[in-house]
């Protein structure tokens, strides 16, 4: 498998071949600011201790304090961290918020951790990087298996170690604790807007037919906002298993089967299918939702999508764009399509400097305009260069970052 920071930077080299850069903002960004490794000592319930191992990277702060979720993922490690903590840099810059990009992790599966050995592995994090995160430094959020409650849980002991009453150094949080109204969809929902502003110039029916991979959290709420806009979900896929319905799934249906069963398979009215063929699928709008490298050389020529909206950070390689793009697939960028999420993030935490509390409708009308802004101005660009919307976006991120260097 392609390594992802190696992808990350590659799509940086290939951007600047389009229209070059400052070199010195080119040689700043092909390396992380900071790079933290950290051993996290655990007391399971059985008695024994047991170490995992985290990380941070603040990539780069520009234009603000880090920005980027915290995953606790069994393959998680440091050049996947890495990357997305680049992504985050360029996403943040493509979107026009006054942060930077970082990221964080812990390799760990928390499938197999009680609560409470969580609940101790989240605060052991934040006691380990108390030092170099806070509301001016670095604002960590949520990401792949981490929740709410697991931020909640971290802004809690950032503050009792610090003092710190802000609430401003997680984001993500609860409503109850100082979360943001629509933070909990603004991924999912900002990608449809995203894609929705564009529709037309690639002409797309006004009905369209949708294949997403992954139904967690953005992915659900992707599903839900398509179908709710009267689009047709043809197949879905966690990460157990992919099913597929010529007529369209209900996505309500699909939400209560995967709660009631654990997972999407064997759901009623519908076929079981591989999730490489759902990849493939004659569809208008393929959403890959759930981590990186999902469409590379071996499967590109067999996708039929007209277009792909990439919620997932990094599913696509370069190698791979290439042949979309000599195809005439649009791909909408995921440092384009998902960064509703870090945008309402931003919100939250301009809320909690403000102590403030916004309705769901200011910040969702706040997020979508802002969201169909950058699409529009990308896509224009992406026109004018005749490059596709990855190379576009990043020459956006670039200029805006080379702005903020001056």
């Amino acid at each position: 498998m392609q390594n992802p920071y190696e992808s990350a930077l590659t799509q940086l080299v290939r951007a600047n071949n389009v229209s070059p850069v400052d070199p010195i903002l080119l040689n700043r960004l092909k390396s992380p600011e900071r790079e933290i490794h950290i051993s996290i000592p655990i007391k399971m319930d059985s008695g024994e201790e047991k170490i995992f191992h985290g990380y941070r990277v603040q990539y780069n702060s520009l234009r603000g304090p880090y920005k980027g979720g915290i995953r606790y993922h069994i393959d998680t490690n440091i050049d996947e961290v890495k990357a997305l903590a680049f992504w985050m840099t360029i996403k943040c810059a493509i979107a026009n918020i006054p942060m930077g990009g970082g990221k964080g992790g812990i390799t760990v599966d928390p499938r197999l951790l009680s609560k409470t050995e969580l609940e101790s592995l989240s605060r052991g994090w934040v006691k380990r990087l108390a030092d170099c995160i806070g509301p001016k430094k670095d604002v960590p959020a949520p990401d792949v298996n981490t929740t709410p409650e697991i931020m909640s849980w971290m802004a809690d002991e950032y503050a009792k170690i610090t003092g710190d009453k802000t609430n401003a150094t997680f984001t993500g949080k609860p409503i109850e604790s100082g979360g943001s109204e629509g933070r909990t969809a603004a991924t999912g929902l900002g990608g449809f807007f995203a894609w929705d502003a564009l529709r037309e110039n690639l002409s797309l029916p006004t009905v369209c037919t949708i294949a997403i991979q992954g139904f967690g959290n953005v992915g659900s709420f992707a599903a839900e906002t398509f179908e709710k806009m009267g689009h047709k979900i043809l197949a879905l896929a966690d990460s157990k298993s992919a099913i597929y319905n010529e007529n369209g799934i209900s996505i309500k249906e699909a939400l209560d089967w995967k709660k009631e069963n654990g997972s999407l398979s064997g759901m009623p009215a519908t076929v079981t299918i591989s999730e490489s063929a759902l990849l493939e699928l004659a569809v208008d709008v393929l959403i890959p939702a759930a981590l990186e490298n999902q469409i590379t050389v071996e499967n590109a020529l067999r996708i039929q999508a007209k277009c792909i909206l990439e919620l997932a950070n990094g599913p696509t390689t370069p190698e791979a764009d290439d042949i979309l793009l000599s195809k005439g697939i649009t791909v909408i960028p995921d440092v384009l399509a998902n960064a509703g999420g870090v945008t309402v993030s931003t919100y939250e935490w301009e809320q909690n400097l403000k102590n403030e509390h916004w309705s769901e409708i200011d910040v969702n009308k706040k997020m979508e305009e802002n969201q169909k802004l950058q699409s529009k101005t990308i896509y224009e660009k992406s026109t004018t260069l005749h490059t596709d919307m990855r190379r576009a976006g990043f020459l956006l991120a670039l200029e805006r970052l080379q702005e903020s260097m001056k």
